[in-house]
């Protein structure tokens, strides 16, 4: 097997129509949040700096077992998240990333900036899936505070 390593960063941005604590919360609740980004199989949530999260779940009925792991190093109520995380699949390191996710006030909304820096390996994960796979999730996050606003 050929070893590899491709180091990528990327930012996404977001704009949701309520307040930056709002957004935040959704973040920090464990039965919120597994909602809108836990997976099928499994997902817990030890939101404080030091914590930890784990999502387990498949793709697909038949797709290897995905494995993300996180460790929270910076938390600032309302305003900043920062953790370090990996992804494995069916046990197989995938990628290493750190992850910063900031909630501006922007009128009476919040603009929400994701800046991930990832080192993906062997070609288990290319950036570009897991810009997209983010993206959608935080589609995800926006319906679901759009359906806990209804």
């Amino acid at each position: 097997m050929t070893r590899s390593v491709k180091h990528a960063t990327f930012s996404l941005e977001r704009r949701y129509p309520v307040a930056p604590a709002r957004v935040f919360a959704a973040w920090s609740d464990p039965p919120v949040k597994a909602r809108w980004f836990g997976a099928n199989d499994h997902h817990e949530l030890d939101f404080r700096v030091g914590g930890r999260e784990i999502n387990r779940g498949r793709h697909a009925e038949d797709g290897p077992l995905l494995t993300f792991e996180a460790t929270y190093h910076d938390i600032v109520d309302g305003q900043r998240i920062a953790y370090a995380g990996t992804l494995s699949a069916d046990g197989t390191l995938a990628t290493i990333s750190i992850t910063t996710i900031e909630f501006v006030p922007d009128g009476e909304g919040t603009r929400l900036v994701l800046t991930e820096q990832g080192t993906f390996l062997d070609g288990a994960e290319e950036p570009a899936w897991r810009e997209q796979g983010t993206g959608e999730w935080l589609d995800k996050l926006g319906a679901e505070l759009r359906r806990a606003q209804a």
